[in-house]
């Protein structure tokens, strides 16, 4: 009998794609609306936006003054000429948000990683050839969001991170007391977030590490009759799973949102959305968040998460976020 080839292995262990999932407009009460809701991250110890201007932005990460691209920095830098020259590291390169490019350090060379430290969680950081560090510091407001939903709780609460990148929300949340759920389609990005919880001190922490598609693994979790008490979702414009899949964020993101609302548990207590580089108004991840929690009840906040500079004390915006909250 002829061998398989390792195409017709994979071929039969493939699952059948799912069917197109046919979106009907939820009924009910549309949830009260809270906008515009800007969250804003200040200057802290363990992370500052020192200065911003001619696109790029001057940040402190730990003992590290770090310099990166910025489309939105369009007025001038405050600091002088000296202050950016101090750098630590500077990025060149594309300066596209998931362009290439390589780190120069004008002082003397760093290695890879470096440990950081947010509200008390040990965490690494590292140089990218996409320019991120490991961390998105504007997020620092869902998570402490989050945790306070998970303390006021008093009951367990189960927690889905999708597209959960290096695992700081899902440290924090299961530092709460969450048991947490994390899925993410890169193997690096999965082992960094275990190499981050083990930095913690978390590792007796219920977390489930899960290199896996967000929509597929989403919609596994319906057919399951797996279900959550919070949704935290932070999705790429554009993107690729582990095995091809590819993700559109105004094709998929409808869909996506639809089944996060599907798998939450009876007494929910939030879904959180954030869309990074996409063109658009947050009103429109709000009008859509507000449909699909239509007849739950509770709040749909949404706005822009930004950055407060310490130089000047200019807002630089990041990203857009719309999260439907129970109470």
């Amino acid at each position: 009998m002829p061998q398989r080839t390792e195409h017709a292995r994979q071929a039969e262990t493939r699952e059948p794609p799912s069917p197109p999932r046919k979106l009907v407009r939820r009924e009910g009460t549309l949830p009260a609306e809270r906008l515009p809701v800007i969250l804003e991250v200040p200057p802290t110890a363990d992370y500052a936006l020192l200065d911003s201007g001619d696109g790029q932005k001057l940040e402190q990460y730990g003992p590290y003054r770090i310099v990166r691209p910025e489309g939105q920095a369009i007025w001038r830098p405050a600091l002088p000429v000296r202050d950016w020259q101090n750098a630590d590291a500077v990025f060149t390169g594309d300066t596209d948000e998931e362009g290439l490019g390589r780190w120069r350090f004008p002082s003397a060379p760093l290695g890879e990683t470096w440990p950081m430290k947010h509200d008390g969680i040990d965490y690494w950081g590292r140089f990218t050839s996409f320019r991120h560090v490991g961390v998105f510091p504007e997020q620092a407001t869902h998570w402490d969001h989050t945790a306070r939903l998970i303390v006021e709780a008093k009951r367990p609460v189960k927690v889905l991170n999708l597209f959960g990148y290096t695992g700081l929300a899902s440290l924090v949340a299961a530092r709460a007391g969450a048991e947490v759920t994390h899925v993410d389609a890169s193997k690096k990005a999965i082992g960094w977030a275990r190499e981050n919880q083990e930095m913690a001190g978390l590792v007796d922490k219920p977390i489930r590490w899960i290199c896996e598609d967000a929509m597929k693994f989403a919609e596994r979790e319906e057919r399951r009759g797996s279900h959550y008490d919070i949704i935290l979702f932070d999705p790429p414009a554009y993107g690729r799973g582990p095995k091809g899949e590819i993700w559109q964020l105004f094709e998929h993101l409808p869909v996506l949102t639809d089944i996060c609302r599907s798998i939450l548990t009876p007494r929910p207590l939030a879904v959180v959305l954030t869309a990074y580089s996409i063109r658009a108004s947050f009103f429109a991840i709000h009008a859509l968040m507000r449909d699909s929690f239509a007849g739950m009840g509770g709040t749909i906040e949404s706005g822009e998460l930004v950055i407060r500079e310490k130089s000047a004390g200019r807002a630089l915006s990041t990203s857009l976020f719309s999260r439907w909250v129970a109470q």
